[in-house]
């Protein structure tokens, strides 16, 4: 173990980042350096499936004030995220495991982008950055996926949600399978291999 284990359970003799826990959504690397082994992913996934909201994150950057912000990020295929942007702020997603859809939107909710998405085995595109603020959301495909994301920090909460999208989680759920199947439908996101 090392030197400033925080004391989460793990299985002896595997490699895992020394981390501390803020919520079960929500987890903050400890120490000068800062990496993540199966080990981690795989307590990720276990925490995201004890999550309400189906997600968690280890969060590599220090603080909320650091520059970078960047997270390994666990999603729950029925996770439900309320498209969304950050004022001045672009934002990139790197996929490690499983395959995602992450749709753009204009301003008045009609489709800018939709890039469906796996790891670099999967043949699908693995990378995509936002070269300005959109609104966004990630539609998990598999029972997990795993990406590494960036965005500026510091971070502030000021996160705009889509005016056009529930937010109470019923009608919010409706509304992404709706899009779901819109997209399902339309079998045209760049990255598809169907």
């Amino acid at each position: 173990m090392c030197p400033h284990e925080t004391g989460l359970s793990r299985r002896k003799g595997e490699a895992t980042l020394d981390i501390k826990h803020v919520s079960t959504e929500v987890h903050q690397a400890v120490g000068p350096v800062v990496w993540t082994s199966a080990a981690d992913v795989a307590f990720l996934k276990g925490e995201a499936a004890l999550s309400s909201r189906g997600r968690s994150r280890i969060c590599a950057h220090p603080t909320g004030d650091d520059a970078a912000h960047e997270m390994i990020v666990v999603l729950r295929r029925d996770q439900d995220i309320r498209p969304h942007l950050h004022p001045g702020k672009t934002e990139s997603f790197h996929v490690i495991e499983g395959l995602v859809t992450v749709v753009f939107f204009r301003d008045d909710g009609t489709l800018e982008e939709v890039v469906r998405m796996g790891d670099f085995h999967s043949g699908l595109p693995f990378f995509v950055r936002q070269t300005k603020p959109l609104f966004h959301t990630q539609l998990a495909e598999s029972d997990f996926v795993v990406f590494h994301e960036v965005i500026p920090g510091p971070f502030t909460g000021d996160a705009v949600m889509a005016p056009w999208a529930p937010h109470e989680p019923a009608a919010l759920r409706a509304y992404l399978k709706r899009l779901r199947d819109l997209l399902r439908d339309r079998g045209s996101c760049r990255g598809s291999s169907e």
